[in-house]
């Protein structure tokens, strides 16, 4: 009890305020030496911690630094530049043992930038350990016979020298002999760190490697205030006081403070002793005539009549005279014409560019756009390059939000303050100008809730520029693969019933069928609500009523691309099937559709999916969360779904619709085996018809041929 109340009295009168006034008191001396604060002398002058207290022996070896069961003494303590000079012995000894400095848990650090790290002996080599990690430095010295060693030459021969590591605390070594032909030199080595310049090699050093005594040199040892970065020091115990800024230090490790330009004294104290403004006037009146002094920094005043800047190094005051006005108003004139000039140069580059512009319009088929448009009622809208440039800010690299074959897609915001993403495709095939424009309107009248929306476009650019509304969930392949957080199989159901459902949409109820091409998970988007969202149209393609395929140069991405296609050229509505099938497998295994693995190994997802499962191995892919949470016989349906679209015949794969039917089906068994899992998975084929009707009557089209947003 008398030790809390002890314990109770002292940090009352810590935070008295007469006590942290005597805390930024000034610095001490011991011995000649400055202990500037932060640094303090227990019962002398205070410190900012514990790792900055310093022991003073003003009778015998000064000021004297503690550090683990040693003490080392100071020579000097550098407030501005955050470093602290010591004698130590920071050597090791290849045959007699270590005498080096341990910073660990300390917040010094040997400097490296005023040390250098020395070995002596002769055909030696030394290398710095950097803990697990390996060398972090080192060097060699060599030599045949004593003649060959020159007294002051630290350049390889008996002595050598290499940079610190930065933020280096330990001196940690490996020694190795490359040979010793010769034994009249000797054969142990020592390697030292030491102030730079003040180390004069000398043969009689190489003596001194059988030395057991330590030899004290200087050492510089970097200082910092533990707490983080400034920025993270900020938000809690911050150092730095009234005008100061606080810099981070060179090593990595903590940070410093220093007074602001114009201010002088200790950035670690307030009042008196801090940071304080330097009268310029009153020190070396820099001015020829009258000097101000401001907060921080001066000013010099001209008498009346008088113009120049007053400084005495300066152009001093001078009178105003007519070769003076002259110049003035020579200048005026010459300001005017600048002016004028580059007036009329913005007018003609203004034109000029408007000119291009208009030029780009045409070549990109504005005027046929503006028609299909008008004449279909198509709801696209035409922006010019100046409203996207604005929306992109003149599309910097900071407003990419995505890369791929068909484009750069730039996150953008309107002027009436909605978020867009501007894809910036590649360049049009002039002569398919009236193809791409079709397909253009036809995109602008998809209205599916799970079909990412194409707002407008711009033509006015050398490369067409798509307008889609923004999804602000990222991709579906970024929370597969990339994120340590689980998706649930509900959600991923849902997903991918979603998904489904849009390509369903674009193959069926469009008023032409739309192949996507490019099916893959990094091409589902998903919004807040983990809706998803198909995207990116670059590599679709329309296709007539009347025809079963189109011939076309494959495209789509590997892992994802059907193999008839990519066999055959002839695209089909069954190749988006396909793709799907991949993705329907993401979403039961979490395995991307190529995965690493030795030349012995199967590295295709489709491919391994099917194999694992006709071996009756099917757990050893599907995700185990995914096990869990739906149970295998659910597993086991969705994955026969899954490998009936990975079929490789397009013509035995299901269709889009099919699928789509299919897994709502299972859905809806999914969330009936949640809410009650003794529910048996035997109603499956009444909920398939009950399915059949609903999606029949989803599917049928307006008077337009159009669709309604209505959901599969």
């Amino acid at each position: 009890m008398l030790r809390l109340f002890l314990l109770q009295l002292l940090l009352l009168a810590c935070f008295s305020p007469s006590f942290v006034h005597s805390m930024e008191s000034s610095a001490s001396k011991c011995s000649n030496i400055s202990i500037p604060y932060p640094f303090g002398i227990p019962g002398k002058s205070p410190s900012l911690s514990k790792g900055f207290e310093i022991t003073c022996n003003p009778s015998g070896t000064g000021p004297v630094l503690p550090i683990g069961n040693s003490v080392f003494g100071i020579l000097d303590i550098s407030l501005l530049d955050g470093f602290v000079s010591i004698l130590a012995s920071a050597n090791s000894q290849q045959c007699k043992g270590n005498h080096s400095v341990n910073l660990e848990g300390t917040i010094f650090t040997f400097s490296d930038t005023r040390n250098k790290f020395t070995a002596v002996g002769c055909n030696v080599v030394a290398m710095l350990l950097n803990g697990s990690s390996g060398y972090s430095g080192g060097c060699a010295s060599f030599c045949s016979t004593k003649d060959n060693i020159i007294n002051g030459s630290c350049s390889g021969v008996a002595c050598c020298q290499a940079p610190v590591p930065k933020g280096l605390k330990k001196l940690e070594l490996v020694f190795s002999i490359i040979s010793n032909k010769d034994n009249s030199t000797p054969s142990c080595g020592e390697a030292f760190i030491v102030e730079q310049n003040s180390y004069m090699f000398s043969s009689l050093d190489l003596s001194n490697t059988n030395n057991t005594n330590p030899q004290y040199r200087p050492v510089v040892l970097e200082w910092s205030i533990d707490g983080g970065s400034c920025e993270e020091a900020k938000r809690s115990s911050y150092a730095c006081r009234e005008n100061t800024y606080c810099y981070n230090s060179s090593n990595g490790i903590g940070y410093r403070c220093n007074c602001s330009n114009g201010f002088e004294g200790n950035p670690y104290l307030q009042g008196p002793d801090g940071c304080q403004d330097i009268d310029e006037c009153s020190n070396r009146n820099p001015c020829t005539h009258k000097c101000v002094n401001t907060e921080g920094s001066f000013y010099c005043m001209c008498p009346a009549g008088m113009r120049g800047d007053g400084l005495k190094g300066g152009t001093g005051c001078n009178g105003v005279g007519t070769l003076q006005i002259a110049i003035v108003a020579g200048f005026a004139l010459l300001v005017l014409l600048l002016v004028l000039g580059f007036w009329t140069h913005w007018l003609v580059k203004k034109r000029k560019l408007a000119k291009i512009r208009q030029r780009y319009f045409m070549q990109n088929g504005g005027l046929l756009l503006k028609q299909q448009v008008f004449s279909r009622r198509a709801p696209l809208h035409i922006f010019t390059s100046s409203e996207l440039d604005k929306a992109t800010n003149y599309f910097s690299d900071n407003n990419i939000v995505g890369r791929g074959g068909f484009g750069t897609v730039y996150k953008g915001i309107l002027s009436n303050q909605m978020v867009v993403a501007i894809k910036k495709a590649q360049r049009v095939d002039r002569s398919q100008m009236e193809q791409f424009i079709n397909e253009l309107v036809i995109l602008s009248q998809v209205n599916h809730k799970n079909v990412v929306q194409l707002l407008g476009c711009c033509l006015e650019t050398e490369v067409p520029l798509l307008v889609y509304e923004f999804i602000t969930n990222g991709t579906l392949f970024h929370h597969l693969h990339n994120t340590s957080a689980p998706m649930s199989w509900e959600n991923r159901l849902r997903i991918a019933v979603e998904t489904a459902s849009s390509l369903a949409y674009l193959h069926l109820a469009t008023k032409i069928p739309i192949i996507h091409r490019d099916v893959k998970s990094s091409n589902i988007l998903l919004d807040e609500s983990f809706v998803a969202k198909v995207s990116d149209f670059g590599a679709s393609r329309p296709m007539p009523y009347n025809q079963t395929h189109v011939t076309t140069l494959v495209q789509g991405t590997l892992g994802y691309m059907d193999p008839e296609y990519f066999r055959t050229s002839q695209l089909t509505e069954k190749s988006d099937v396909y793709s799907f099938g991949v993705v329907l497998s993401e979403l039961l295994t979490r395995k991307k559709p190529i995965f690493d693995g030795t030349m012995e190994e199967v590295r295709s997802l489709a491919l391994h999916f099917s194999m694992l499962f006709h071996q009756n191995q099917l757990l050893k892919i599907v995700d185990p969360e995914v096990a869990e949470e739906a149970g295998m016989r659910h597993v086991e349906t969705v994955a026969k779904l899954a490998l009936r679209c990975l079929r490789l015949k397009g013509e035995e794969r299901p269709r889009m619709i099919e699928v789509a039917i299919e897994l709502e089906a299972l859905r809806r068994l999914m969330k009936q085996h949640l809410i009650k899992k003794s529910q048996p998975l035997l109603q499956e084929s009444r909920c398939h018809e009950e399915m059949s009707i609903d999606v029949a009557s989803s599917m049928r089209p307006d008077d337009d041929g159009i669709a309604e947003d209505e959901s599969i």
